[in-house]
Parts: C-alpha cells; sequence; structure tokens
C-alpha cells in the first residue's frame, strides 16, 4: 500500500470500488475518468490525453504518442461496465477547445495528472480509503484480469507493458493465492 507517495499503489477490491464509484466521485466526468482507468487498465496520463475522437466503434484508442514508452497505439474495447460511464459524461466545450475528453482550465491542454490526483484524493476521502494512487486503478485492473485466468500475453496486450516481468510486477497475490499455491505441495 501506499503511504506518502511511497510503496504500490492499493489493489482496490469490489466493495471499495462501488462505494468510490457511487459516493467518492460526485460528478459523471471523475466517474468516466476513474472508470477508464478500471475498465482498460490504462495510465491516468492515457486516460486523460485521449480525445473525444478517440472513442469509436465500441473501442478506446490510446494512440502512441500518448503512452509511457511511445512504443505502439493499442485499442481497448469498451466494456459494458465502462459504457454507462461513458454515456453519462459530456465533455464541456468552449472555443479553441482542443477536442480532448478531459479539458482542462485552458482550452488547448487537457485536465493535469495533479488535477485528476487532487480529484481521487477527494473521492477516497469522502469513502475513508486510504493508500489509493490514480495507479491503483491500473493495478486493480491487471489484477482482476490475472485471478480470472485471463493469459498474462492478453494482459500485455491491454496494459501496454513491453515486456512481461514489468507487467507481473503489478499482480498482487493475496495471502489466501499463497495458502493455496503451497497446500498443493505434499504426496
Amino acid at each position: 500500500m501506499k503511504v506518502k507517495g511511497h510503496g504500490q499503489a492499493k489493489v482496490l477490491n469490489t466493495a471499495e470500488l462501488q462505494r468510490l464509484f457511487t459516493e467518492g466521485f460526485p460528478n459523471p466526468r471523475d466517474r468516466a475518468l476513474f472508470g477508464i482507468c478500471l475498465f482498460t487498465g490504462c495510465r491516468i496520463s492515457e486516460a486523460l490525453a485521449l480525445e473525444v475522437s478517440d472513442i469509436k466503434g465500441g473501442t478506446l484508442t490510446f494512440r502512441k504518442s500518448t503512452t509511457k514508452g511511445k512504443l505502439k497505439t493499442r485499442q481497448v474495447a469498451i466494456t459494458d461496465s465502462l459504457k454507462p460511464f461513458l454515456d453519462n459524461y459530456q465533455p464541456k466545450r468552449r472555443i479553441g477547445d482542443a477536442g480532448f475528453l478531459f479539458p482542462g482550465k485552458q482550452p488547448w491542454k487537457h485536465l493535469s495528472r495533479y488535477a485528476a490526483d487532487k480529484l481521487l484524493r477527494a473521492g477516497c476521502s469522502r469513502i475513508g480509503v486510504e493508500g489509493v494512487s490514480t495507479h491503483s486503478f491500473r493495478r486493480t485492473a491487471l489484477t482482476q484480469m490475472h485471478n480470472a485466468g485471463i493469459p498474462l500475453k492478453h494482459i500485455q496486450e491491454i496494459s501496454g507493458h513491453h515486456d512481461l516481468g514489468t507487467l507481473q510486477a503489478y499482480l498482487e497475490v493475496s495471502t489466501e493465492q499463497k495458502h493455496k499455491a503451497v497446500s498443493v505441495i505434499g504426496w
């Protein structure tokens, strides 16, 4: 768990996620932003850089130029769980707007990572959850996919990780999973 900016971001459980999206985030923009992070496993910077035109045909396109390694563009399906968050959010359009899905104070910029972090901290404070960072949604998504038995190669394609070793560092292993693993040892 992250404490004062140190350690790994907390992996959220189902109850914490439900409370955060129903009680913690007061408006459609916040639910859409963090819903994208959760249901696509993307980084907060990738979600913030999305343009309205990156949503097309039931997919979100994370352009190569906005990804961490700038290695390749990737597309992730908009699931039935994410769709309502996107449907309920309409970005405010202004003169000179660059077309960002999450516009910032200046029309030519998107919402900043600092502002997104502030929104998340306020949401977590409302429901009394600690140790959460913007990266918690990515870790939660990747861990949930792994726990559901999705092959690592598939998760890697969704997350955009260059190598499996880096991806595996994101995955949380519970005490129960460790117990189950050692329980199979024996004659």
